[in-house]
């Protein structure tokens, strides 16, 4: 039997299979792409955590966040209500910012309590959210877009800030955003829905991107989910502002709703006509809204996804808080995400549509997010890995922990700003001096421009009342603040130190460093002293008038 080769039909007009290209043989050097997401997180996790442990052994973790939410999580460990001895007197951190999503963190702190343990937690958050983007990343745009996306999202100055300051609730949203972004921007809506839903459980002013995202969905996919998706949104920040936090926070309000309102304008009328205006006054929210996207050569703009950042940013702009308006701390950590999936949204169609400029574009464009994103890295604080100072324990440093290590587990104690952390694990803690004082952050005659606390005309602060002081009169450098003392200047807290020893039975243990360790006498028939609780009179006053702190 005579069988015929593809020679043999060519030859007699049978039309010409052409042949199956095949694909280039595997590089054992190359990972899968199933691999490639999971191991840039790894590779930003022991970048972040890097970052963050070793800011906390140098003392540069602060009471002011860290300690805030290491007692509120703390208290979920052992199943109670989150009380916050540094914000006040029986002050319920669910009346700050309405963020029950916390507890998800109370069995490993249960497991491992320690500060430590919060500030991994964090770093695991923000680089877990690169993954599904540089899975995206594949597919759209290879292998090398994939890698480009991957850096330009985990050097990103807005994740940078955030892994490198303290603790914050929004790290719980940065991964849900992600998902959430890359979702709506592959038209998997439902999914789209089910990542972002639970963001109105890490802090109120999320209910609003979630109702961004409804309204995107109603705009380019199934409007009735859509429409429904933006109602839920809007209706769970109104609940959460107008009901749920007032019924929390000792001062009945809304702690930080005097933030969108300075009493300038005259009318409602007036407030939103201006309000375009007063979103670019002064210079530094321009330079902000510049910044955020600017790890996408502004190309972000291009994509419906751009519209997620509408609220932060709104809310942000449009604030009387100046900590809200530039590049510090973790205000922008829930762009970023946004930023680099509208990144790729807006660079997709080139490679689907084989434009013959298409991978130049691509190329050019993911070059071009590289470069600003290196660029900016000096100024943000994943630069301090290759300070000297960052792998220099002082004297100082040490001298901090011998005294600390005096203090025993379960003692009531007062404590400088970044030894707060120190202790906030193993005692009960509350910020030296004692602070707020009548539910204010600030005293009359705020003076010299450097941050809270620093004027010198101050009302009497109450006397302290924990078992142990310890007080740093040393002023900390450290990014994001400027070099100096919190809350209170240097004059002021010498002089409630010596007012401690002279006046309210503390007598001092040690000193060493700059660094003071009080003690106060025993009551009479009490040799425990307070036996480790904080009486009343020294965990503070009741806050939340929305001038308290940055937060």
């Amino acid at each position: 039997m005579r069988t015929f080769t593809d020679n043999s039909v060519a030859r007699r007009g049978a039309p010409r299979t052409p042949p199956t290209p095949q694909p280039p043989p595997p590089n054992p050097r190359t990972l899968p792409a199933a691999l490639l997401p999971w191991s840039w997180a790894a590779v930003l996790f022991a970048l972040y955590a890097t970052v963050a442990v070793r800011r906390h052994t140098l003392l540069r973790t602060t009471g002011y966040d860290l300690g805030i939410f290491e007692q509120a999580v703390r208290a979920y460990a052992h199943l109670r209500p989150p009380v916050v001895p540094l914000r006040g007197d029986g002050f319920n951190l669910l009346g700050d910012h309405f963020h029950p999503a916390l507890a998800l963190l109370a069995p490993l702190y249960r497991l491992w309590p320690s500060p430590l343990c919060l500030l991994l937690a964090q770093s695991a958050l923000l680089a877990v959210a690169a993954v599904p983007l540089v899975s995206w990343a594949g597919s759209a745009l290879g292998r090398r877009g994939a890698h480009a996306v991957a850096l330009a999202y985990g050097l990103s100055w807005g994740i940078a800030s955030a892994a490198a300051f303290d603790f914050h609730e929004v790290a719980l949203a940065v991964p849900l955003l992600s998902f959430a972004a890359v979702a709506l921007g592959q038209r998997r809506w439902r999914a789209a829905v089910a990542w972002a839903a639970p963001l109105v459980l890490v802090k109120e002013d999320l209910g609003l991107t979630l109702a961004a995202l409804g309204c995107v969905i109603a705009w380019k996919g199934p409007r009735r989910l859509g429409t429904l998706t933006a109602a839920a949104g809007l209706l769970a920040s109104a609940v959460q502002i107008k009901l749920l936090l007032p019924a929390l926070n000792p001062a009945g309000g809304y702690a930080h709703g005097g933030n969108l309102d300075d009493g300038a304008h005259a009318s409602p009328l007036a407030a939103i006509a201006l309000a375009p205006l007063d979103a670019l006054r002064p210079d530094i929210k321009a330079m902000t809204l510049i910044l955020v996207f600017a790890p996408s050569a502004l190309l972000a703009l291009r994509s419906p996804l751009a519209l997620l950042a509408v609220p932060t940013l709104g809310w942000r702009m449009l604030s009387q808080n100046g900590f809200h308006w530039g590049t510090s701390f973790h205000y922008s950590a829930v762009l970023m995400p946004l930023v680099v999936a509208g990144l790729i949204d807006a660079l997709r169609p080139w490679r689907r549509e084989a434009h013959p400029l298409g991978a130049r574009q691509i190329r050019a464009t993911l070059t071009t997010a590289l470069a600003v994103t290196l660029v900016l890295l000096p100024s943000f604080p994943l630069a301090q890995l290759a300070q000297r100072a960052t792998w220099r324990t002082t004297g100082h440093i040490e001298a901090a922990r011998a005294l600390l290590a005096r203090i025993p587990d379960g003692a009531s104690v007062a404590a400088s700003n970044r030894l707060v952390p120190q202790l906030t694990s193993r005692c009960e803690v509350v910020l030296f001096p004692a602070y707020p004082v009548d539910a204010r952050l600030h005293g009359p005659g705020e003076g010299d421009g450097q941050g809270p606390g620093d004027g010198d005309a101050r009302k009497k602060l109450p006397r302290p009342t924990a078992e142990w002081i310890i007080h740093d009169s040393q002023a900390p450098e450290a990014w994001p603040y400027r070099t100096g003392h919190w809350p209170y200047p240097a004059g002021q807290q010498a002089a409630e130190l010596a007012a401690a020893e002279d006046s309210y039975g503390y007598r001092r243990i040690a000193h060493r460093d700059g660094i003071t360790l009080l003690r106060r006498d025993p009551e009479p028939g009490k040799p425990g002293g307070y036996g480790g609780r904080i009486p009343s009179a020294m965990a503070g006053f009741p806050g939340g008038d929305g001038v308290l702190a940055k937060r």
